[in-house]
């Protein structure tokens, strides 16, 4: 029996691994997705949320949208907000999945409120090497763009910059090549799931006291 799963949707390249990963994986159906926002931005990325339902689209599945009252709520209200919303959704769900990489104590956060809820917590990128889930990224063909620079950790330009191996190649010393430690978030635009694309028009890159944000306009591209 195939368990009913939705994934993490964060716009980037890791929670589009897993689902590549998931639609892949003989034990589970992907039934949907779901996003947190602050605003009409998901955080980190600051990818507008009409942005998030182009992907959706692209891909096929229902987007579930979790608003939160802040960036980084108390973590009660940020679980009970995750799980209501799930609850609420109309789907049937017997499993929720995260892009995490890092063995760093956040599967144990997850599974402390997904598990109670009677859902299992799947973490398909878990303790795997950066290098090899940087080179798996590109040889499948997702293509994606960093939107999101932490100026104290990398130098502000490489927003903006598409993820390729040459640029995993160029980042400094001590920068993880999947920016786990929060370098660096992207923005996927094309990948195996998605029945089209979308093809953004960069505008200007807004730079703050710590992040530098490439801003731009978004086109669905559909293939039917």
């Amino acid at each position: 029996m195939q368990k009913n799963i939705v994934i993490s949707w964060s716009s980037g390249k890791d929670s589009t691994l897993a689902l590549e990963r998931l639609l892949e994986d003989p034990n589970y159906k992907v039934v949907g997705l779901y996003t947190t926002y602050v605003g009409d931005e998901v955080p980190f990325q600051v990818t507008p949320i009409e942005v998030v339902k182009m992907q959706a689209q692209l891909i096929g599945l229902p987007l579930i949208t979790i608003e939160l009252p802040e960036v980084f709520p108390p973590n009660e209200v940020y679980q009970s907000t995750i799980v209501n919303a799930l609850q609420q959704s109309g789907l049937e769900i017997d499993a929720v999945a995260f892009g995490d990489m890092f063995c760093n104590g956040i599967a144990d956060y997850r599974k402390s409120y997904i598990e109670p809820a009677g859902w299992e917590c799947v973490f398909p990128l878990l303790g795997e090497s950066s290098k090899t889930l940087a080179d798996e990224i590109i040889q499948r063909g997702i293509r994606t763009f960093l939107v999101t620079v932490d100026g104290s950790q990398l130098d502000g330009s490489f927003c903006g910059k598409e993820y390729t191996q040459e640029l995993v190649d160029r980042l400094p010393e001590g920068v993880d090549p999947c920016g786990e430690d929060g370098e660096f978030h992207t923005l996927v635009t094309i990948a195996p799931s998605f029945k089209g694309s979308i093809e953004i028009d960069k505008r200007e890159i807004d730079v703050g006291e710590r992040f530098i944000h490439q801003r731009y306009k978004a086109l669905l591209r559909s293939h039917g």
